[in-house]
């Protein structure tokens, strides 16, 4: 069904095109030391936050579709909000309520998969990140699936644990390790269940690859959970403890892989002809590979064999349009009219530019969870080859490329709409270096000030805001707002989001504009409405 058509205001609107500016993991922090923002020179930024109209946007929790305030915003919900201009139900909060209410149970995909093991008697696999960071997964649902499969009389399950330290603090692995394996113990003691973690490492070195940047990744987490391949310990904690002396201040992030094994050096859970695998992860954008990888009979990434027949399923669907995974076990949100979806409609022009870490993110999740375009004619995708690099050694990235097509593109006079995404505050922020972060910050400024210079040039606006906090919070910080510290006084690493909010400043010279006062608490679902205005 086309959508309703786009109704002409009394505002006319500029001249020129209107560009959407997202600033990756850049939000409004304490202006301390660790505020990788306030500490870095911005002159075009500051120039924007007074010389514009300039507010603060909610961009975590209920504000883009979380189940809490508590929780932190992250990219995929973040861009649902500004390209789809309405707060919709988030994985977190759609899984917790399948979770809570039954219904996941009760489902097609689950029931299948529980008789397809069952039947076969092979264990039941899960695979994802472990940690209650809430943005790719969360470790209440895993325990929820675990006690399912107990009630159900699942006799074996294999557990492979991604280690986070990215959403959550960098080195907590053995805080949700062991959690898990005191739930595993109690299932194991109560009626004998063969349930154990079979595999891991950390979601940076194996597996969790996105946007195709590093197929190796997957490769890895490929031999390590499906062949059984890898560094061998009797328990995961114990991987974790060694690979850590071996590699002293490294991050769970990117521990390496690890199997576990058994007293015959065997590894316990390779995932085998039979076997169930449910990935656990709700978010998609790191999910997607692994996914293909089970499921996809034409596969060239890199070689499979011998490849296990199994039956897979993902916590909910990576993508829609694609149909990954084939199975799901929570619908995701159905999300429509969105921004691009109105102005391919109205016969309008799009652009959407960025380096390979978030071209989805101006793309898939910004048209809804959309894969491809919806008029080809009318919307230009251009995706900047991302380095492989470490991101602090080059914390630059690919932000002067990203700036440099946009304005070719732009001068091309033939793009009424663009957008674009500096992945910078939020990958070199996640890397927890925050001198590197610093660095970043500056190269997206310089960047912002040629956008500003080409919009004023051909009499278009700019929206410049971001999809939720990184940089702007780099320690961790106590109820008091103080830096907590290790035992040698240094402040602790914070590698994940912040709840802080970010900034939107719009530049529109010429214009008349004024900011709605009645939006007691605007967050970035607000944004479209705003362009479309412009």
């Amino acid at each position: 069904m086309s959508p309703s058509p786009l109704r002409r205001g009394t505002f006319p609107g500029v001249a020129g095109p209107v560009v959407v500016c997202i600033l990756d993991g850049v939000g409004i922090g304490r202006h301390d030391e660790f505020d990788a923002v306030h500490r870095a020179r911005t002159p075009h930024l500051d120039w924007l936050a007074t010389h514009t109209l300039t507010t603060t946007l909610r961009a975590h929790g209920r504000a883009v579709g979380m189940p809490s305030d508590a929780d932190m915003g992250n990219s995929e919900v973040g861009h649902n909000a500004l390209g789809c201009g309405r707060i919709f139900d988030q994985g977190a909060k759609l899984v917790a309520a399948a979770v809570a209410s039954g219904s996941l149970y009760a489902g097609h995909a689950w029931r299948k998969i529980v008789g397809h093991v069952t039947r076969h008697r092979t264990p039941l696999h899960f695979l994802g990140l472990l940690s209650d960071g809430n943005v790719h997964s969360h470790i209440d649902h895993l325990l929820a699936l675990l006690d399912r499969c107990d009630a159900e009389g699942i006799g074996a399950v294999r557990v492979h644990a991604l280690l986070d330290g990215r959403d959550v603090p960098e080195t907590s692995a053995l805080e949700y390790l062991d959690r898990l394996e005191q739930h595993l113990e109690r299932l194991r003691a109560a009626r004998g269940r063969d349930y154990r973690i079979a595999s891991g490492g950390g979601r940076m070195s194996i597996t969790m690859d996105r946007y195709e940047a590093d197929w190796a990744m997957v490769e890895r987490g490929w031999d390590t959970h499906v062949r059984g391949r890898g560094r061998g310990f009797k328990t995961a904690g114990e991987a974790v403890e060694a690979l850590r002396r071996d590699q002293p201040g490294v991050g769970d992030q990117f521990l390496p892989p690890f199997v576990v094994v058994d007293d015959a050096g065997e590894p316990v859970g390779p995932i085998e002809d039979g076997a169930g695998v449910v990935m656990f992860n709700f978010r998609g954008d790191r999910a997607m590979e692994i996914a293909r990888a089970f499921e996809a009979d034409d596969f060239e990434a890199f070689d499979r064999s011998p490849r296990p027949e199994v039956m897979f399923a993902g916590m909910m669907q990576y993508d829609g349009d694609l149909g990954i995974p084939a199975r799901f076990l929570v619908e995701p949100p159905a999300i429509d009219r969105t921004m691009g979806e109105l102005l391919a409609a109205a016969g309008e022009t799009q652009l959407a530019v960025s380096e390979t870490q978030k071209f989805g993110h101006v793309t898939y999740f910004w048209n809804g969870n959309r894969s491809g375009a919806f008029d080809d004619q009318l919307e230009t995708y251009i995706e900047v080859p991302s380095q492989t690099r470490p991101f602090e050694e080059r914390p630059w990235m690919r932000a002067a490329e990203i700036t440099d097509r946009l304005i070719d593109e732009l001068r091309g006079g033939r793009h009424r709409h663009a957008r674009l995404n500096y992945a910078n505050g939020d990958m070199v922020g996640h890397t927890g270096d925050l001198e590197a972060t610093i660095t970043a910050m500056q190269a997206v400024d310089l960047q912002v000030g040629r956008l500003i210079a080409c919009v004023r040039e051909m009499g278009g606006a700019l929206i410049v805001t971001a999809d939720h906090g990184n940089a702007d919070e780099m320690a961790e910080t106590g109820a008091d707002g103080a830096p907590l510290r290790d035992a040698a006084g240094r402040a602790r690493v914070k590698t994940s989001h912040s709840l802080n909010a970010v900034p939107c400043s719009i530049y529109a010279p010429g214009a008349t504009l004024a900011l709605d006062t009645a939006l007691e608490r605007p967050g970035p679902a607000n944004v479209a409405a705003t362009a479309l205005q412009l």
